[in-house]
């Protein structure tokens, strides 16, 4: 009996300081995308933000994540760690709980693209956390130190080294670590497809009838078809269970021409895709070099689209200012995002399958395209 509380704390202390090192590091990998994380929940409270600060917010909230879950996972500071822990944790919960109730954003990002779960599963989630951590603060007197003051502090410090470094490369470069659809080898078109005996979404449908002034409710069971002292009022249809949602499924390419995504999906050999969220945010420094690389490879036959999300008065002035001939097509914001953490970023296709994705900050050699199209 006298080893239960030891027992407990480790068990405890593994199990979230494992859970917050895995959500640190998974964050890591792909800075930009917790960062756009943070501007949707601005967006959703109604918080004006700019770029800069989401990424400055994801440098540090992902930096302490990680080093709160090495801290406890090692046990190194841990009544500190646990003491931040739990002020982490106090503002999570009551934020997921709020989350799943509301559903301003439909998903939280904790494990950002690795592990996607509802605003539900992650409330649950935090309340496990919640008791993990309740055990680890009422047990950690049974903990003992195994390194000293500096020692501690160094290894902490270490521990923030690496979470920036990973949050570096993951900003200037593309992720290491590819969790999206998107990722290199995957085929967007059989991102898209739903399975013959996928899950439908399910209603539940109501309906509302009016007799003598009042207004009553009616399921499709018990509505009164053919009395007609009822008059129909409306109808509503509640989501009550989601059904099969593909990993791709909102990717669709518009021109003033009409919808081309088939076109760009399904043309044999290779075609180069040119991603900018947002033209007015691109990289300007890159922008010649990207279009050197589009005139070598349509000079080779090889298709080349630029999409974005700019409203067409910003596509014109862009495509003068920079002298750009290559055709422009029309995609998602929140997609384009995906597809590629760069602006602009470009992407190889073979018949819509990826072959390989660069950051402007690493645009290949021509002669490195020219390697991989023969």
């Amino acid at each position: 009996m006298k080893q239960t509380p030891k027992i407990l704390l480790l068990i405890s202390r593994l199990l979230f300081g494992a859970t917050f090192l895995f959500s640190g590091f998974v964050k890591a990998v792909d800075p930009l995308g917790t960062a756009y994380k943070v501007t949707d929940y601005f967006e959703a409270f109604g918080i004006p933000t700019v770029d800069v600060l989401s990424v400055v917010l994801a440098f540090l909230l992902i930096t302490a994540e990680f080093c709160i879950g090495f801290s406890i996972f090692f046990n190194v500071k841990l009544k500190w760690a646990s003491i931040l822990a739990a002020l982490f944790m106090l503002v999570m919960t009551p934020l997921t709980l709020y989350l799943a109730i509301e559903n301003p954003v439909s998903d939280c990002g904790c494990f950002g693209d690795a592990v996607v779960l509802t605003n539900w599963e992650t409330f649950y989630k935090n309340v496990v956390l919640c008791v993990l951590l309740v055990i680890i603060l009422y047990t950690q007197k049974y903990s003992h130190p195994w390194l000293s003051e500096w020692g501690s502090w160094l290894f902490i410090g270490i521990a923030a080294l690496i979470s920036l470094v990973i949050c570096t490369m993951g900003y200037v470069r593309l992720p290491f670590i590819d969790f999206r659809p998107y990722k290199v080898g995957n085929n967007i078109t059989e991102g898209m497809l739903i399975p013959e005996d996928a899950p439908m979404d399910e209603y539940e449908t109501t309906f509302v009838y009016a007799k003598d002034g009042v207004e009553k409710e009616f399921s499709l069971e018990n509505y009164p078809a053919d009395d007609s002292t009822w008059v129909f009022v409306s109808q509503k249809s509640i989501l009550v269970k989601q059904g099969y949602v593909p990993p791709i499924h909102d990717f669709s390419i518009m021109t003033e021409d009409g919808d081309i995504t088939d076109v760009v999906l399904e043309t044999p050999g290779y075609t180069l895709m040119v991603v900018s969220h947002k033209l007015e945010k691109a990289d300007e420094d890159a922008v010649a070099d990207v279009k050197a690389i589009i005139d070598a490879l349509t000079s080779k036959g090889v298709p080349c689209y630029w999409l974005t999300s700019s409203y067409d008065e910003v596509v014109q002035d862009f495509k003068e200012k920079h002298q750009l001939e290559v055709p422009f097509g029309a995609t998602d914001d929140i997609t384009l995002k995906t597809i590629v953490r760069a602006n602009p970023g470009l992407v190889l296709l073979k018949q819509g399958t990826v072959v390989e994705k660069w950051h402007h900050n690493a645009l290949p050699e021509i002669s490195e395209i020219y390697q991989l199209i023969h």
